[in-house]
């Protein structure tokens, strides 16, 4: 597992969803990121262009980088399966994020409930729990991204969810995005355990959403100090609580599909730490 904490970037995949291994990693380098988190379709992509799990690590190696987060795991509970047509995603199959993980020595793998709007908490924690056995055999940390539309909305319900899986190494994803398109809620934050907070995915939103939440949240994210939720804020409140998580960068936008991956490479790390700085009084 590499050794990534707070003072470390991690640049998400998602910032440039069209593009392949190659791509993320030049931007990454551009931006002076220490990670990338990797989607199994970018492995089944890079695949396809002749890149092997060995080549792929030996990029991220030449390049200084390592893996964050194996991301996303939607097919972790039969509660949580779409409906036929329901899906934008194609749902790798779970032994994919264990063999991807292993291979490119990543840190956790991100579990998400990315279709339906209530769960039955006991039973996915029993779900959740087999997923951590499994990760903890690997060497991983799990992850859970809650979302404002599922029945993981909040900050809150997701730390109840850990604590009934009963497992150490199941932790939070904070993303600045979904928070402030749900709860907004600071005091909820500070409550949370430091340790708990596994990655976090930073990014910024106008104050007024959009009509289509999943589609904003996939096409319409915003550059760190762009919009209005109060990022300085969340890193000052995640660093009292004692949070050890890196700071993932997550600006999936449709410009990016027009722009070299370098130019959003360095723009959106730019913006990140500008944000780190005021919050933390330093360069960062």
């Amino acid at each position: 597992m590499p050794e990534l904490g707070p003072d470390h970037l991690v640049f998400n995949t998602t910032n440039i969803v069209g593009g392949g291994v190659r791509e993320i990693v030049a931007a990454a380098v551009a931006g002076e990121y220490d990670a990338i988190s990797i989607w199994p379709h970018d492995v089944d992509r890079a695949r396809s262009e002749g890149l092997d799990l060995p080549d792929i690590r030996l990029l991220l190696e030449d390049n200084g980088l390592v893996v964050s987060d194996v991301d996303p795991l939607l097919g972790w509970s039969d509660l949580v399966l779409p409906e036929p047509g329901e899906s934008m995603f194609d749902l790798a199959p779970e032994d994919a994020f264990f063999e991807i993980g292993e291979a490119l020595e990543a840190r956790s793998i991100n579990v998400v409930q990315g279709f339906g709007a209530h769960l039955d908490l006991d039973r996915a924690a029993v779900d959740l729990a087999r997923i951590c056995r499994r990760a903890r055999e690997h060497g991983l940390l799990v992850t859970f991204e809650f979302l404002p539309w599922s029945g993981v909305p909040n900050v809150t319900v997701c730390l109840d969810l850990l604590e009934r899986s009963g497992c150490d190494n199941a932790t939070i994803m904070f993303d600045s995005w979904h928070w402030f398109r749900g709860a907004r809620d600071l005091d909820a934050l500070q409550a949370i355990p430091g340790e708990r907070i596994g990655s976090t995915q930073f990014n910024d939103a106008p104050e007024q959403p959009s009509e289509n939440l999943p589609v904003e949240a996939m096409e319409a994210r915003l550059s760190a100090g762009e919009g209005v939720i109060p990022l300085v804020d969340l890193v000052r409140t995640l660093d009292e609580i004692g949070s050890r998580a890196p700071i993932g960068v997550e600006v999936i936008h449709k410009r990016h599909e027009e722009m070299d991956p370098a130019e959003v490479g360095r723009y959106t790390a730019a913006d990140m730490r500008r944000v780190l700085s005021e919050a933390r009084g330093h360069s960062s």
